[in-house]
């Protein structure tokens, strides 16, 4: 996208193209964890005050994806990848919580919420396009926690979901090759959905910690064939 591209449609939209763009470049990576962000540079980037990069800043740290350090300095949130375990084990927990909860409390409209949302993941699954599945991806769980009705667990599950983005990004076209198919990828939310649909709050717990599971053993399969590429993005 050429400057002259950037500056009319960020001044149109101010804050929220910014945030939109800087948002969409940390998910896929094109920042990579670590890169410094500075207000000054990214105002002229986009032909706008610093008033708005700053509203579109807050906004990313509040989601976790940019971290103010103690200096001052903004940066696009690390990833160490020593920690993934503990993301992990939080993930499972709250995942966990919000479907047993979502097998519970749903209502009818919340359960075609929910399969509106698979649908949409499928098919970004079909189109290949890794940014739309780690999107769509996202709703489809966040409809399972908002069908919970727990507002605390709402929050922070959001939080650990966009943490998880960037790492969905990094391995999706290692699963789509290395399981030689996206159709199993595009089923993985099937047995979460029968459980919540059939009210069964144990199968749905049960099967919420497999879908952790499997994406902890994606994801570190991905790390054993891609060990120096994984290193580089601390």
């Amino acid at each position: 996208m050429s400057k002259d591209t950037v500056e009319p449609v960020a001044k149109r939209h101010g804050g929220r193209y910014i945030y939109e763009e800087l948002r969409k470049q940390i998910l896929t990576l094109k920042l990579k964890p670590g890169v410094p962000l500075d207000e000054v540079s990214l105002a002229a980037q986009f032909g706008l005050s610093r008033s708005p990069v700053r509203d579109a800043l807050a906004r990313l740290i509040s989601e976790g994806l940019v971290t103010i350090l103690p200096n001052r300095t903004t940066l696009v949130t690390p990833f160490e990848i020593e920690e993934f375990p503990n993301y992990v084990s939080a993930l499972d927990l709250i995942q966990r919580a919000v479907t047993r909860l979502a097998a519970i409390n749903r209502t009818d409209e919340d359960l075609a919420k929910i399969r509106a949302a698979d649908v949409a993941y499928l098919d970004a699954v079909r189109s290949g396009d890794f940014q739309a599945m780690s999107e769509m991806n996202k709703s489809f769980h966040m409809a399972i926690a908002e069908a919970g009705r727990n507002p605390y667990f709402i929050s922070y599950y959001e939080k650990l979901l966009g943490e998880g983005q960037r790492l969905l990004h990094l391995h999706f076209d290692y699963i789509v090759s290395a399981e030689n198919s996206s159709t199993q990828l595009g089923r993985d939310h099937d047995e979460i959905i029968e459980a919540i649909a059939a009210r069964n709050a144990d199968r749905a717990e049960q099967t919420a910690h497999e879908h952790t599971m499997l994406f902890q053993r994606r994801f570190l399969a991905y790390l054993q064939q891609n060990l120096t590429r994984a290193i580089s993005v601390k």
